[in-house]
């Protein structure tokens, strides 16, 4: 189909909620999505100004599309996560699938059992979960043990079984983890007593279940079954032993859901949380690829609206950090303060955990997808044409103008090249004058690269504020290469990043890991740069310390320093370890120049 009739097909789209589909020319479906105006959303797709790459690739490979009028927007959402489930299109953000997540099921029984099982059978019995953490099901199932003995059997417990003796007690019996319902001792509404305070559990309704017990301990004690009371007492106690270890949120929170998200280039974070009764009863984190460069306004609509309807929840109110449309059946909510803020910023802060989680076991087992995502991430951050794959430092050193000199330091991939480092002692500048200092190396380094052909690096990292910058800028000018290559400065007071003809710095996050990169760079330099400046002082102490001696020459100075390694040991040595080399004249001559110094 040619674009012509494509576009002739939008044109004619309406104006209404609906679900759209885009097919290759295989005709697979290759992008699913929902829209409040089906008209102006697909639109949009065909613009001339779309900046996403991913973006004009899924254009191109469009052959034909079709699409699906729906009575509103909340119709809209629940088809197209229906059609992404069935169709998974190559361009959709796809969540994995829920179909090993395990369950507690009380099975529809006469006396019902209740168990872990991860199939979900349609035969009248019910089903709590999806869990996500199997811990959470052992716990759970340990506590309803502990507060009702339940049997384990699969016997068939009809009433004629029952009172023709068909079945005999068995061990869980005799250690009292079952009232024996297989002779008649325990009668079905006593055993459907515990299974409604079951049910309340799995639901979160624990108050329910403590009033239930408090009201049977105090009717044992008004009955003087003191015994009774007591194990009523500890039942109680365990089932408030385990509600503490639970997430409490507030009493006045009864049913919502929370969901956040924290992103990068390529992958979303996502954390939910379902909250019940004033309880906070799923926890789920989940890691999502981007396909076409998705806002998270986007990834958080398709995640919440899969969410809930994987783990069956029927919240009327959802708390998102910024509002995001999801129908008119459910109420969005963006806190700024009091409980529910707090449950936001929760379920943030285990977002982030799960994001550096992920970031730091990348980083041990795909290292080089690890650099690619920090390069990505500063190009965004520092607004680059291309990515920073190698960057390049400077920093001066000296001290009230002495021994002035500089470093060059070279990162590749986000890591020091430290065969690539280079000294430089300053050349053509007369005392202290940092600004001159930085425009005679940037000048020297780059004019060598163009000499010889070597790459140019794509980022320049200039230690020093508006000053050093400029500096290094009209090197930059008399070279040829401002605009080719991007250059800023970082001022160490507040860590601000200076661009040139920007008066406006630009301040990123304490916590930023390309502020990190930068702060790296600067410090390997300055490190660098002293390490040079300081064996420049130290010899130069050496020589003027032994040089003032009369008779002694370089040759005499280098055989004293292979020997004894530095002044200190040549004046703590004696006269004879002195004459062994040197001879007793100048062993004598030197003995003395030093002793009289030192006295």
């Amino acid at each position: 189909m040619t674009k012509e009739v494509l576009k002739q097909q939008v044109s004619s789209l309406p104006n209404e909620p609906g679900v759209y589909q885009y097919y290759n020319e295989q005709l697979d479906i290759i992008y699913v999505g929902k829209a409040k105006d089906l008209k102006k959303r697909v639109s949009s797709y065909f613009r001339k100004n779309v900046d996403s790459r991913k973006t004009k690739n899924l254009v191109n490979a469009i052959h034909t599309l079709k699409h699906i009028v729906v009575p509103t927007e909340s119709d809209a959402l629940i088809l197209e996560n229906t059609l992404i489930k069935e169709h998974q299109p190559k361009y959709n953000i796809l969540l994995r699938d829920d179909k090993t997540y395990p369950w507690i099921c009380i099975k529809k029984e006469r006396y019902p059992r209740v168990f872990a099982t991860r199939k979900v059978i349609q035969d009248g019995s019910e089903y709590f979960g999806p869990f996500t953490n199997a811990k959470t099901i052992r716990v759970l199932l340990d506590l309803i043990n502990e507060l009702y003995p339940l049997r384990t059997c699969h016997y068939d417990l009809n009433q004629e079984n029952i009172a023709s003796e068909k079945y005999k007690v068995c061990l869980e019996y005799h250690i009292g983890n079952c009232l024996a319902p297989c002779i008649g001792k325990q009668t079905t509404t006593h055993y459907e007593e515990a299974i409604g305070h079951i049910r309340a559990i799995l639901q979160g309704k624990f108050n329910q279940v403590k009033d239930a017990f408090k009201k049977e301990m105090t009717a044992a004690a008004e009955t003087l079954q003191f015994e009774h009371a007591q194990k009523v007492k500890l039942k109680m106690e365990a089932l408030q032993h385990y509600q503490a270890k639970s997430a409490v949120v507030s009493a006045k929170i009864n049913a919502v859901d929370v969901c956040t998200i924290v992103s990068d280039e390529t992958t979303a974070f996502i954390n939910f949380l379902q909250v019940a009764y004033g309880s906070i009863v799923r926890f789920h984190s989940l890691s999502l690829k981007k396909k076409l460069d998705e806002t998270d306004e986007e990834i958080l609509r398709v995640a919440i609206v899969e969410l809930r309807r994987r783990f069956q929840s029927t919240s009327k109110e959802v708390l998102l950090p910024f509002q995001v449309d999801l129908g008119e059946d459910v109420r969005v909510t963006v806190p700024k303060i009091g409980d529910k803020k707090h449950l936001l910023s929760l379920s943030l802060r285990n977002a982030k955990q799960n994001r550096l989680e992920q970031l730091k076991q990348i980083k041990l087992t795909d290292p080089e997808q690890h650099a690619q995502r920090i390069m990505a991430q500063m190009q965004r951050d520092l607004r680059l044409s291309e990515l920073p794959t190698h960057i390049e430092c400077f920093d001066n050193s000296n001290i009230q103008g002495s021994n002035p000199v500089a470093a060059c330091v070279v990162f590749r991939q986000g890591k020091p090249s430290k065969k690539e480092y280079r000294h430089y002692g300053i050349k053509t500048v007369e005392g202290p004058d940092d600004y001159a200092s930085m425009e005679e190396v940037v000048y020297r380094r780059y004019k060598r690269l163009l000499n010889e052909g070597h790459p140019l690096p794509q980022l320049v990292v200039i230690d020093g504020g508006k000053g050093q910058l400029s500096a290094a800028i009209k090197s930059f000018d008399v070279l040829g290469i401002r605009g080719k290559v991007a250059i800023l400065g970082i001022a160490k007071r507040l860590e601000e990043l200076y661009f040139p003809d920007d008066p406006i710095p630009l301040y990123l996050d304490k916590r930023s890991e390309t502020l990190r990169i930068v702060q790296q760079l600067r410090n390997e330099a300055h490190r660098f740069g002293i390490r040079l400046h300081r064996n420049k002082r130290s010899k130069g102490a050496i020589h003027s310390t032994l040089e003032s001696i009369p008779g002694v020459g370089e040759k005499t100075i280098i055989e004293l320093l292979k020997k004894f390694k530095s002044v200190k040991r040549i004046k703590a040595a004696s006269k004879e370890a002195l004459t062994q080399i040197l001879g007793p004249k100048k062993a004598k001559i030197v003995y003395e120049h030093l002793h009289n110094e030192t006295t």
